[in-house]
Order: structure tokens, then sequence, then C-alpha cells
């Protein structure tokens, strides 16, 4: 609703946001993410007698696999480099909790299709923002990159619920008092039903100048393309194509769950061999512990010799097992996280190497949804920059970790070898073993040159060796003529 009343808002100022049909889609990915399908995980038995109503049993895969993404690409081993600022940008970042809100959106982004940063000033400093993708209106794009972006939130105060709108857009013509390599925010209020402007709170600017050629915002998605719409700026959730997968592993599973719960042991008791209690009415009946499910009262014409019957059904746990690990591999297969990453049973423990061999569709995968967030984590430290000193001169860098399906000890060996064999420069084996850029490398070798020098590792021993040796020949020379001269007399 309040997505809904946005669009028709900047549609009015004279955008032109994406089409309903990308969120209707947003909604969807949403209930699968929040484990809360209703038309899917709510559905209506008949047992013979009237129609009961059933709560599906969930694995809650959807969510499984962002965390798993999100893990994967932004965890507590990436390292940001920004030369003279790093030790600045930690602070900011720190303060803004970026190590826990940006996993966290990246988890959001792989499940909704899209989110962003976003960067401002308050009186407390440099503030960053983590938007989902219900709440990200694009303005304009090109090639699929969105240069000009609203940011929408719910607000509730003592006059009803209004959504505060943050535009990030392009100066217009010089004409209106505006440079076009500037970037502006105008901060709007509006009701959330009627859709109609309110008055901004007091002290809030309805125009800012960011004097930034850049945008103060980042785009990240996972690193597919859109093919609900071809046209739309914004992503898809990793799970978009894998939404029949995800009722597979759910519909599988509830079977494997009511399997255990219809294939309990029960008893069937003739109601004569029950105790009998008299009602205040005078009628009998058949009392039995409430808590206890293993009795079921059996009618006197049932049986003939009025004796308990048990009533014990083989479960199907090893068919059901096999039916779910075959789903899951689909699932994750379509996720991009490769076959085989989720398992009831472990295989067994397997060395780095295997691992790589293994996953290799998951590591080509990760590797391709780096650079998206590379990108997005680098403009995010220069857009910090500016608003903190106004820009940074020095190289910025983001180093991921992939020590968890990448063998390092297998690659720095890989690196000697190809060295050692002429194959490959150090520079460059620098480069890989220490994921770090060209001229940090050189940098590198520099201090490894001095260190060489400073041990001494250039003095040609040999000579030296080839010195001592004369010297302890001749002191063996003059022992032998000692011990002679000592023998004659």
């Amino acid at each position: 609703m309040e997505g809904l009343t946005v669009r028709k808002y900047l549609v009015k100022l004279g955008y032109n946001p994406p089409e309903d049909t990308v969120y209707s889609h947003i909604m969807e990915w949403q209930e699968w993410y929040q484990g809360d399908v209703e038309k899917f995980h709510k559905y209506k038995v008949w047992n013979g007698v009237s129609v009961k109503e059933e709560n599906r049993y969930q694995l809650g895969m959807a969510k499984k696999a962002c965390e798993d993404w999100a893990n994967l690409i932004l965890n507590e081993k990436v390292s940001i480099k920004a030369g003279t600022y790093e030790k600045r940008l930690n602070e900011i970042m720190g303060c803004n909790n970026f190590r826990v809100k940006g996993n966290q959106l990246i988890e959001l982004s792989f499940a909704l299709g899209t989110g962003a940063f976003v960067e401002y000033l308050e009186k407390g400093g440099i503030a960053i923002d983590f938007i989902r993708a219900d709440m990200i209106y694009p303005i304009s794009w090109e090639n699929g990159e969105i240069t000009e972006c609203a940011f929408g939130s719910c607000r509730t105060g003592k006059d009803g619920e209004f959504i505060y709108l943050q535009i990030h857009r392009k100066g217009k013509a010089a004409g209106d008092g505006e440079s076009p390599d500037s970037y502006y925010i105008e901060n709007h209020y509006v009701d959330a039903e009627s859709g109609e402007e309110k008055a901004l709170p007091e002290g809030m600017l309805e125009k800012v100048d960011t004097k930034s050629p850049s945008p103060l915002f980042q785009i990240i998605t996972p690193n597919i393309c859109n093919n609900i719409d071809l046209d739309s700026p914004m992503g898809i959730s990793v799970y978009a194509n894998s939404i029949d997968q995800l009722k597979g592993c759910d519909l599988i599973y509830d079977s494997y769950i009511n399997e255990f719960v219809l294939g309990k042991k029960r008893i069937l008791v003739p109601i004569s061999l029950a105790k009998m209690e008299m009602q205040k009415d005078g009628v009998t009946s058949p009392v039995f512990d409430p808590d206890d499910n293993v009795y079921y009262q059996m009618p006197a014409d049932r049986t003939d010799d009025n004796k308990p019957i048990e009533i014990d059904m083989n479960i199907r746990a090893q068919d059901h097992e096999l039916g779910l690990q075959r789903a899951l591999d689909l699932y994750s297969f379509k996720c991009g996280l490769g076959t085989g990453r989720y398992q009831f049973q472990s295989p067994g423990v397997k060395t780095a190497t295997e691992v790589v061999s293994d996953k290799a569709d998951l590591f080509q995968n990760l590797k391709k949804n780096e650079i998206v967030i590379r990108t997005a984590i680098i403009n995010m430290v220069k857009a910090v920059a500016f608003l903190d000193i106004g820009g940074i001169s020095d190289e910025v860098s983001v180093d991921f970790d992939d020590s968890i399906i990448e063998d390092s000890n297998a690659v720095i060996d890989r690196n000697i070898k190809l060295v050692q064999s002429g194959l490959r420069s150090k520079l460059s084996a620098i480069m890989e073993i220490g994921k770090c850029s060209e001229e940090s490398a050189k940098k590198e070798m520099g201090k490894i040159a001095e260190d060489n020098r400073i041990t001494g590792q250039e003095i040609d021993w040999t000579d030296m060796e080839e010195k001592e040796e004369k010297k302890v020949g001749f002191r063996m020379e003059a022992a032998d003529d000692d011990t002679g001269e000592s023998g004659n007399s």
C-alpha cells in the first residue's frame, strides 16, 4: 500500500518509477523469506466428517540460502583498504555498525532482489542507512545503472502515519539555480493513505546541495539478470526462479514430518475395557487420560473378542530423506550455491582442494557476485570520505574472504612453483597471494628487498666459506706438525 502511494506521488512530481509488477514480486519474495506464504503453507483437508485447516511444515530454505550468500560475501575476514584514510574509515563504519548491518543488507538484497547504502550528514557525524528493496524507487537509470533514486520509510506521528521520502537527483539546468554537475537531496513527508504532501518536521530542509558529482547511494543486487522485467533497473531475488523448488522442499518435508505423526504407535481399546465413570445425569462414559495419545477408544461392535489391538505402522523415512535430498540439491543448484551444499548426513571430512573442485559452480557465482558488492563498497567509502574530508586520493580496495571454498595453501604452492620455473613474475604471485593491487605488491617487493639487505642475504657466502676452510686447514696442518715434533722428541 505504501509503495503504491509513493509511486503515485513520484509520478505527480514528474518522475517515472518502475511498474507495480516489480513490487508485487518483491512482496512474494518477502513472504517466502519470512516463511509464511498463506496461499501455499495454509491448506484444508477433508477428514471424512468436516474440513480441517492445516499449516504445512516448512524448512525455511529461502532465508537459509540468503544467509549463506551474505556470510560467503561479507564476513568478518573481509578487508577494506583505504590507505591513510583507513583508520578514520574504520571509525565511521564502527559507529554505523557496518559489519553487522552490511551483512544483513546483503542477506535482504539477495532475498528481495535489491538493496542500497545511503550516506548523509547528521549532527553526530556521518550516517549510513541500509535500505531494502521495498523502500527503493528508482527514478532514472542508464544501461540498468540507477543514477537517481528515491528512498521511502514509514513514520508514525500524533497525526497518523506518514512516509518520509528522500529523493537523490542530479541538478537541473543552470537557469534554475542548480548545478547540473551536483547531486541534490529533496526531503518530503507524504500522508500514507491520501498521498498528500505534509509539512516537514522542524529543522529539516526541503532541499540540500551535496556538491558531490557522484550519488551518495549505492545499489546492490545479485549479479543475475532480471528475467521478470528485462527493462527494470531492479534486481531479482536469488530464489526468484526457484519457487517451485522451494515448494518441493516444503512439500516433502511436510510429508516427512507427517509420516512420524501418523505412523506413531496406537492401541485400539474396546469400550468395554475402558474405565467407566458415572456422570451427573446418570450416564456412564469411558475415561481416558487426555494427555495420553497412545490409546484410542474403539466402539464395541468393531471387534468380537474385545481385546486391545496394537497398530504399529512402518515409517518410510529413507524414501523421504532421499526425496528431500534431491529437492535440496535442485534448490541449491538453482540458487547458485551448487549441488550438495545442504545434506542431512555429512559424507566425511574433505580437504580444501576437494572442496574447491566440488564447489566449482559456487566459486564462480561467488566471484561474480563479489564484482557488484566490491563496486558498491568502494563507492560507499568514497562517498563517506567526501562527506568527511572532501574526498580521498588513496586507492580503495576490497579483499573478500575466499578461504571457505579456496585452498590458500594450494594457491601459495602453485605460485611458488610457477615463479621458480620462470612461468610467473614475483609481482603477479604477490598480487594473487596477498589479494592486493599492483601498487601494493610493488611496495611489498621493496620491503622484501630491504629485509634481504638488512639480514645480509646479498653477501657472497661462498667466498667466505672458502676463506674459512683455508684457515681451518692451516690450523690442522700446524697441529699435525706439533704432534710430530713431540713424538720425535
